[in-house]
């Protein structure tokens, strides 16, 4: 009988080639790092012999800095100039699309030193249109009412108040609430708007605050008294 062969045993090669390349890449890592360090230091020494490169760098950036912020500064002196004499001809509003007009609204209570005033009309806007708050304290609520005729388009009646009516003060905490439009309104609506403390802004009162005469709450009668004193009072 033959002698049984002895198995053969596989060398272990792969993790050795794997211990290699770990190895080779460590070194890498190691040199590179190395010449990090020496670059740097190098440019370290460089900067220090040539101090005056660093403040010229220094002094460039403030100086670039600085011309930002001034542009930026009369940049914001400019849009407050432009929109304190922000003016509309009546007409220009009937020219505009609803949410343009809007936006308008909204751009003249800015002028009238409104600063948070937003336009918010939309789907879901709860009656509002515009929200602001005036330099007295007072909170403006404005439902918007454009008709692409004016005088001659379809009168705000009583009906168009009541989400104005309901909404206002409840959802929006409104002290002022204002139907406006660049149209006519119903005798029915100003009954219903005085028993309501609602205020109305008709053609004949928007045509006059939107030519910059006075601000809106100089132009309405009985609006609430102010929450707090102004730089304007």
């Amino acid at each position: 009988m033959s002698a049984r062969r002895r198995p053969l045993r596989r060398t272990a090669r792969q993790p050795r080639r794997r211990k290699n390349q770990h190895d080779e890449q460590a070194l890498l890592a190691a040199l590179a790092a190395t010449v990090v360090l020496g670059l740097t230091a190098a440019v370290l020494r460089w900067l220090a012999e040539h101090p005056w490169i660093v403040i010229g760098a220094i002094l460039a950036a403030a100086g670039t800095c600085g011309a930002w912020m001034r542009q930026r500064g009369e940049a914001a002196r400019w849009g407050q100039v432009r929109a304190q004499s922000l003016r509309y001809a009546v007409e220009q509003l009937d020219r505009l699309h609803h949410t343009q007009f809007e936006f308008a609204v909204r751009d003249l209570m800015r002028r009238d030193g409104c600063r948070d005033a937003q336009q918010v009309g939309g789907r879901g806007d709860n009656g509002a249109d515009v929200k602001a708050t005036d330099p007295y304290g007072r909170r403006w609520v404005i439902q918007c009412k454009h008709r692409k005729a004016g005088w001659s388009g379809k009168p705000v009646g009583t009906p168009d108040l009541h989400v104005l009516n309901g909404t206002g003060r409840q959802v929006h905490n409104g002290d002022v609430l204002v139907m406006l439009t660049n149209g006519r309104i119903t005798s029915n609506a100003v009954d219903f708007a005085n028993s309501q403390h609602l205020h109305l802004v008709d053609r004949r009162v928007l045509a006059e605050w939107a030519a910059g005469s006075r601000p809106l709450w100089e132009l309405l009668k009985a609006v609430p008294p102010p929450r707090r004193q102004s730089p304007l009072s």
